[in-house]
């Protein structure tokens, strides 16, 4: 069943593209042939099955890969703020599947994403936090009919000369210097409850900006039961992997991307800095966005990061309707 909030956000933003398209799409359309009404502000609590089942058909794909180490489901309030506009396909954890084994340049990486995104047999908005983003990206350069668009959420663009930098650093063995590697090293992985687990994330600076709900979120589903205790679930050995194979080599002309990428910065953040954002001015359909908040902003700010990401898909989306009405 869905919440009247829910399916009053839904109207108000199918209005809102149609007014942006010259169309009367969607839920408006759903209205007008008495498939659907709008439910009062007070006092309804639930929708008829075939109006879910409306909702559900005309709801835009997103496929969301994550930060390394912190797995999907951590990410519950960004996904259920983009809800029922946006539906959210995501892997569990990036880099566990035997199959594909982290190696350098994130190349099976590469084929483990492009193994989801071919099952899901439609184009979808692409969207990713750190490495999720990056991952995102270098996909794109390959298989760019996959996607409609990319939103990278504090995700660098390494420029050839940061690629060139990194290619030294593991070739003279500083690699875990220059990326995360180096503090994942030796982090605690056991706890012998979740209480003393939040307590000790709580006061760890990467976490202290957290939503609360995306801190108890955390402790849910990036811990798991290991003997009397928890465990990190996101194993430590592929996170320090990830970090020490970051790509120095870009698999494709990234001028040559023709779907719109959006990078969305942190204004706090130490990790994507300024001249990041220097290859999206050799993109056709490149933007730099900035967001308050470091680089874990989608934790600490979910409903302004689902808030900007709506803003961003809607107007792609509006300029592809608009596109194929003059075509």
């Amino acid at each position: 069943m869905l919440s009247c909030r829910w399916a009053r956000a839904a109207y108000r933003a199918d209005r809102r593209r149609a007014g942006q398209c010259g169309l009367l799409i969607g839920l408006n359309a759903l209205h007008s042939a008495g498939l659907w009404r709008l439910p009062p502000a007070e006092g309804c609590q639930t929708m008829r099955a075939q109006s879910v089942r409306h909702l559900q058909f005309m709801s835009q794909p997103i496929f969301f890969a994550h930060a390394n180490g912190f797995p999907s489901a951590t990410y519950r309030k960004l996904f259920e703020a983009l809800a029922p506009e946006y539906r959210v396909a995501h892997m569990d954890r990036h880099g566990h599947d035997p199959r594909f084994p982290v190696d350098d340049n994130w190349n099976n990486l590469l084929d483990e994403l492009f193994e989801q995104l071919e099952g899901l047999r439609e184009p979808v908005w692409g969207v990713g936090h750190s490495f999720g983003g990056m991952l995102h990206y270098r996909a794109a350069l390959l298989r760019p009919e996959l996607y409609h668009g990319v939103v990278m959420l504090d995700s660098p663009l390494p420029t050839w000369f940061d690629q060139t930098v990194i290619w030294a650093a593991k070739r003279l063995g500083f690699i875990d210097r220059l990326t995360p590697a180096g503090r994942t090293l030796g982090r605690r992985e056991q706890f012998s409850s979740a209480e003393e687990a939040r307590a000790y994330f709580a006061g760890k600076a990467l976490f202290s900006s957290f939503d609360p709900e995306c801190l108890e979120a955390y402790i849910e589903h990036g811990l798991e039961p290991a003997g009397q205790g928890l465990r990190l679930r996101f194993d430590p050995q592929t996170e320090i992997s990830i970090y020490r194979s970051v790509p120095h080599l870009t698999p494709g002309w990234p001028p040559a991307l023709k779907i719109p990428l959006a990078m969305v910065r942190g204004r706090e953040s130490r990790v994507v800095l300024p001249h990041h954002a220097y290859l999206l001015r050799l993109m056709a359909r490149g933007e730099a966005h900035t967001l308050s908040g470091g680089h874990m902003f989608p934790f600490e700010r979910p409903q302004q990061t689902a808030e900007k990401l709506r803003e961003l898909l809607g107007r792609w989306d509006a300029g592809r309707e608009l596109s194929r009405g003059a075509a």
